[in-house]
């Protein structure tokens, strides 16, 4: 039934929920949601792929968590130079050119992971997929900002954030289906496919028209972040809070696999493969709703009071998840957890395409969220040496306190709800 003139309530109940603007989106709206949503998805497929086997990995090169949690250091360490470096090229050749690179780099480095022989060669492969993930994320992120108007930047780049979601289901449900029959190295093999999108992206998505017209033609003089107090001021606050922010997030969810499944007397919960397997999928769930809702809440509310509201129930609930022990407790804490401690991250795409100007705009914004990345590189390996000592549970208790000192410093960022990009 068509639904518009002939069907005025629909219409009105569409219009009082805010579920008219599907309708009147076009079709490079569509194309760059759908493509950098589809890159960021498989990109964390990929990139947990790691943690979904990282018991298996240091059992089969006999290693300890501290090592274990390096080789996931190592490629958020990477993907902090990745950020920067296909930043510039963004900025230089485009963000459908930079974003297809971007892919082509984290599958085939993905597929890589199954090859290695030891652990120096797995943390060297982990090393090029990580510069491949860095990148994916800022050259989309600028791709869909520059695309849609400011009235529905944020939902559209909260239902791309919350694609992530989806990929680390993805990768929960090819552990399940690979794992068990052919071994650890065949699960990374899978994560040559995302190459693949590579091709419909080149014929399909258009380069975003307000490049074309001010970003093409323009030098990428990054000295204008310093130059300019508010923009330097911007991106010091920027860089400062997703640092804090992506410390609790990597520290906590790398690790959570492997909490689940770890026996009791070394702090974990001694849950079955299948059963944390499948506690995952349900924290994926909630993961998505947090990421997509948050959209919907930020360009309601505002970018800064969604942000700050998030992290803050994320600090609060999880020091209760690394207390709890029973599994049912696991299961109906773990989505919340999930809701809450990912959802914010919705709003830093927004936020940051939001504080610069288009010729700087991927690569600050490549900056400042991979700046960041690359300081909470350290949290899977502090909190795995931690954890040696206290156990992962207690050890999970830094995390919340990143997520709280994320919080206070996006207060001091301005509001950009509604902000016209330049």
């Amino acid at each position: 039934m068509n639904p518009s003139p002939h069907n005025p309530p629909a219409r009105a109940t569409r219009k009082l929920l805010g579920l008219e603007w599907p309708a009147q989106l076009s079709t490079a709206e569509r194309r760059t949601l759908l493509a950098g949503g589809l890159g960021w998805m498989l990109d964390a497929m990929d990139f947990m792929l790691l943690a979904m086997v990282l018991d298996d990995v240091m059992r089969h090169f006999a290693v300890e968590k501290d090592v274990g949690g390096l080789l996931s250091s190592v490629g958020l360490l990477a993907s902090a130079a990745g950020g920067v470096l296909f930043g510039f090229l963004a900025d230089r050749i485009g963000r459908t050119r930079a974003l297809m690179l971007s892919i082509l780099v984290f599958s085939l480095a993905s597929g890589a992971c199954g090859l290695a022989q030891s652990v120096v060669q797995l943390a060297l492969f982990r090393t090029i997929l990580g510069l491949g993930m860095g990148g994916e994320w800022n050259t989309g992120a600028a791709l869909i900002a520059e695309t849609w108007p400011a009235e529905h930047r944020g939902k559209a780049l909260g239902l791309m954030q919350s694609s992530w979601a989806i990929g680390e289901l993805l990768a929960a449900v090819v552990t399940l289906l690979v794992l068990p029959w052919f071994g650890w190295r065949a699960v990374f093999f899978v994560g040559v496919l995302p190459a693949l999108l590579v091709f419909w992206i080149r014929r399909k998505v258009p380069e975003p028209a307000l490049w074309l017209e001010r970003g093409r033609h323009q030098p990428v003089r990054l000295s204008r972040l310093w130059q300019r107090s508010d923009l330097r001021r911007n991106a010091l606050l920027a860089t400062t809070m997703n640092a804090c922010a992506m410390f609790g997030y990597w520290g906590l969810f790398t690790w959570i696999p492997t909490y689940l499944k770890a026996p009791v007397e070394e702090g974990g919960r001694g849950l079955t493969v299948l059963t944390s397997m499948t506690w995952l999928i349900v924290m994926a769930i909630g993961k998505w709703f947090g990421y997509a809702l948050f959209g919907f809440a930020a360009d309601r509310f505002g970018r800064r009071r969604s942000y700050c509201f998030y992290l803050v129930v994320a600090a609060a609930l999880v020091p209760i998840y690394a207390r709890v022990s029973h599994p049912t407790a696991l299961l109906l804490l773990g989505p919340w957890v999930a809701f809450f401690g990912t959802g914010y991250f919705s709003g830093f795409g927004t936020i940051a395409s939001e504080l610069f100007p288009t010729e700087i705009r991927a690569t600050a914004m490549g900056l400042t969220y991979n700046i960041g990345r690359g300081f909470s590189a350290l949290a899977p390996f502090a909190v795995g040496a931690l954890a040696l000592h206290v156990g992962l549970g207690a050890a999970f208790l830094l995390q919340a306190g990143a997520f709280l000192a994320a919080a206070l410093l996006a207060l001091a960022l301005p509001e950009t709800k509604g902000k016209q990009l330049e």
